[in-house]
């Protein structure tokens, strides 16, 4: 039997967080899968809820904040009922995370092997000391980094060489999953294009399935297979990334793509800025939330929340200018 190319399925995914306002959704009601092998974008500006998403695959949502979903299934895995033990071994082993500033997440007092060689007997006790450094100094060269660094510490190595370190942390344990969090945001244009070249030839090597959270629309064309764009903690557009960067259907989408600067052109052109900002999700607006700042907003859209609909195979948005049928009720001029 062939196995199922779906590596996680996410139904009506909702985080919650407690707040001094009052209640925010950061993630609101979303839906979606993840291929095995595939790189998955996922873009929007701050404050939209990519970051929550991640955290959320991880089941990282601390208290008060509360995290449910009608279905969270990891190669077949009922995350949702998982304990805290089976969290733990989930994390590394299964699922890992490449955070924006790696310095915040490596232990500047452990060197780079250690770093390796406690993540592999954490998880597998068994193992040796030395078997653990052996597998340490074959992911390290893989990975482009000499042998001789596995006794750095982390302040010693450059901001491309850390975020390898943590790459190499989320493959030592052949995790099906890595979740790349803005991973280039700190790294410099060449070092950038680099790190995105190397997750292509991970993904290629390993077979792992990555899921890259960025505001970089740019960025993500260049990465990704399908692309997730998320608004206010809504998913809005989701599709292949060749489709939504060539045709892009929602309002929101065709913004940021419109907002990144093209330098292929002869002659001096004036740099779109999109209109107002995310709304308070505490008190989110009535009807789909970018209404207030869609230059192509009906009267519906102020009052009634459209619902996913699907333009070509895999290609769906969130938008009621792609609805056949309007409803009637509440669209008052």
């Amino acid at each position: 039997m062939k196995k199922d190319d779906t590596l996680i399925k996410i139904r009506d995914l909702t985080v919650t967080y407690h707040t001094r306002q009052g209640l925010v959704s950061a993630v609101d009601h979303i839906s979606f899968n993840v291929k095995r092998g595939e790189i998955l974008g996922l873009v929007g500006e701050s404050g939209c809820g990519k970051s929550t998403m991640g955290k959320a695959l991880m089941r990282m949502i601390p208290p008060p904040a509360t995290i449910t979903a009608e279905e969270y299934l990891f190669d077949g895995m009922d995350v949702m009922s998982f304990n805290d033990d089976q969290l733990r071994d989930f994390r590394g082993r299964r699922i890992s995370m490449i955070f924006q500033d790696p310095l915040t997440s490596l232990n500047p007092v452990q060197r780079v092997d250690e770093h390796i060689m406690e993540a592999i007997q954490v998880h597998e006790k068994k193992t040796t000391t030395s078997n653990a450094l052996r597998r340490a100094k074959k992911l390290i060269g893989r990975l482009g980094i000499k042998e001789d660094r596995l006794a750095s510490y982390p302040h010693q190595l450059s901001g491309g060489m850390r975020q390898r370190v943590m790459i190499g942390l989320g493959l030592v344990l052949n995790a099906s999953l890595i979740v790349a969090d803005e991973a280039t945001t700190s790294l410099d244009v060449i070092v950038e294009a680099k790190l995105v070249d190397q997750l292509r030839e991970i993904r290629d090597e390993f077979g792992v399935a990555i899921l890259a959270i960025s505001h970089n629309i740019a960025l993500v064309a260049q990465l990704a297979d399908r692309v997730a764009v998320m608004y206010a903690g809504h998913l809005v557009e989701m599709g292949q990334a060749s489709e939504v960067f060539h045709d892009p259907l929602h309002p929101y989408t065709r913004g940021l793509m419109k907002s990144v600067p093209n330098i292929k052109v002869d002659e001096l052109v004036e740099l779109y800025k999109m209109g107002g900002e995310p709304p308070n999700l505490a008190h989110p607006p009535e009807g789909c939330r970018f209404h207030p700042r869609c230059p192509n907003a009906m009267p519906i859209c102020g009052q009634i929340q459209p619902w996913i609909t699907q333009k070509s195979s895999g290609h769906v948005v969130e938008c009621w200018l792609y609805q056949d049928d309007l409803p009637k009720d509440g669209m008052q001029e």
